[in-house]
């Protein structure tokens, strides 16, 4: 079967039969907007649908929707909101099949990819509703006698998700799940790179949500348009914005909501290195290298991009990389045996091009890969590269499965290479000895927001909080208490005795 008659075949399947749909406002409803723009095939270049254009009448719809909704929902006990969730859930397991096959259809992960990207959306409902029970505050000790100090979270508000193709439904979740249970309602502006992913996880939730009452909780803008983002960043009505894309953008977007003194939650760019000393098992580490810098075909934001490999142990490892690059099947995402797919359109495999003969320029050296392959669709050979750690094209995130190694002598400088990149967001250590392990991941080690040890830079479980540090933005989201974001902290105080003692042993005697 082509890909697009499977394609028609899932999106019927899916429910989405609503023609050239714009936005949703999330009961429901359905906005057609103003033209069009094409949702393609990464793997033959070929149309998949076409998608309403949302213009500035139906961005208001979907945000008054949201935020009419929030005056009700952020009521509703948050256990409540937790069954909305688990609910949500249980039918992204009865329709894990379909989605993850447009995923792959859509945005060319591997089918195995793709159904681990449901997966990992339906184990954040599952964090949700466990979290839903324990929203937990502070009872805090106060300096005065018959006065009793707590903490607690309300809900915030409004949250305005925009999200990047490479994660097309798992990004969503992460602070979609965790906002609804929060209280809050969600606008998401998906990539207009992945648009029926989002129309058709937005139908589910618009069939879920009718049935708790939970109308409007979810909303959906599309549009194609730079403008789309600016609009939701600019909007005094969304109490926080949540940004997954480059960092370029992603400082255009903090600086804006900064402006209106809203909240903003970004996870940008990554440049992420793996160490290998001289003790490490290779065996463990090759596959880990590999998926790293292979998987998604390196459009992970994850994604491995620079191994920095002891002196001792480089020309093992480069010479068993090479022998894996040559067993990384690139082709259909949707046949079985394909390891990789393709890049998501033609931009992406212009700067996969010209990164690479930038590099060659400055002197690297390609040893697997490093070209376009001839076939229909936006493929290319995965590609290792000698280089120096300092050239502009090492320094910069190239979405697209380029791995550079180096060398290095000593572990401080193994450190020293690693964290001098812009970006701050996955590292990983390879190693059998406890001091450089326990240095890797102490205050003076790993400058990144997720530090592995015998494990790859990708691949992050839910339950821990994801983001990093310096140019990737210093958001956090998923798991432990990145809840925190979506919900705003209050300081009560209750005084329970007949006098009125202030703080700081302050007396203001009126008689």
């Amino acid at each position: 079967m082509s890909h697009e008659a499977l394609a028609e075949s899932v999106l019927s399947r899916l429910g989405l039969s609503e023609a050239n749909p714009a936005a949703a406002t999330g009961d429901g409803h359905w906005l057609r907007g103003s033209g069009s723009f094409a949702a393609e095939d990464p793997s033959s270049a070929r149309l998949l649908a076409r998608v309403g254009r949302g213009t500035a009448p139906e961005y208001d719809a979907v945000v008054a929707a949201a935020q009419a909704a929030f005056g009700r929902w952020r009521e509703v006990p948050a256990p409540r909101r937790g069954l909305f969730v688990r609910d949500l859930g249980d039918e992204l397991r009865r329709q894990k099949d379909d989605l993850g096959t447009l995923v792959a259809l859509e945005v060319g992960k591997i089918k195995a990819e793709g159904d681990g990207e449901i997966q990992e959306m339906i184990d954040v409902a599952d964090f949700a509703v466990g979290l839903s029970r324990q929203l937990y505050g502070l009872t805090l000790a106060s300096e005065r006698p018959h006065h009793r100090m707590m903490e607690q979270w309300h809900p915030l508000g409004v949250a305005g998700i925009i999200t990047s193709f490479n994660f097309p439904a798992a990004v969503w979740a992460w602070n979609a799940f965790i906002a609804a249970v929060c209280g809050d309602t969600v606008v998401w502006k998906p990539s207009p790179k992945a648009p029926l992913t989002a129309i058709a996880l937005q139908r589910i939730a618009d069939r879920v949500a009718a049935y708790h009452g939970a109308e409007s909780v979810f909303t959906l803008f599309l549009s194609d348009e730079a403008a789309a983002g600016a609009r939701l960043a600019a909007d005094p009505r969304v109490a926080l914005v949540s940004f997954t894309g480059s960092s370029n953008a992603g400082r255009q977007v903090s600086q804006t909501v900064a402006g209106r003194f809203g909240r903003c939650l970004l996870e940008c760019s990554g440049n992420n290195a793996a160490i290998v000393d001289e003790t490490a098992d290779l065996d463990l580490a090759l596959p880990a290298i590999v998926f790293g810098a292979v998987g998604t075909a390196g459009q992970r934001c994850t994604s491995t991009r620079r191994l920095i490999v002891h002196e001792s142990r480089f020309e093992e490892l480069a010479a068993r990389l090479v022998d894996a690059y040559t067993q990384v099947r690139v082709g259909d995402p949707l046949d079985a045996a394909t390891l990789m797919g393709p890049l998501i359109d033609p931009r992406a495999v212009e700067a996969f091009t010209a990164t690479v003969t930038e590099t060659r320029r400055l002197g690297g050296q390609v040893l697997a890969g490093g070209s376009r392959l001839t076939r229909p669709g936006h493929f290319v050979a995965p590609t290792l590269m000698r280089a120096d750690n300092s050239w502009p094209s090492v320094q910069r995130e190239t979405f697209a499965p380029i791995l550079y190694v180096m060398r290095y002598r000593d572990f401080d400088n193994a450190l020293a290479l690693h964290n001098a990149a812009r970006q701050g967001l996955s590292s990983a250590l390879f190693t059998l000895d406890m001091r450089n392990a326990e240095r890797f991941l102490s205050a003076v080690g790993s400058d990144c927001g997720i530090a592995n040890v015998n494990l790859g830079t990708s691949g992050a479980e839910i339950g821990g909080a994801f983001g990093g540090e310096k140019e990737t933005g210093g958001g956090r989201e998923a798991g432990s208490d990145a809840w925190k974001n979506y919900m705003r902290r209050q300081t009560n105080t209750v005084n329970w005795g007949t006098t009125l003692p202030l703080a700081q042993g302050i007396r203001f005697d009126l008689h």
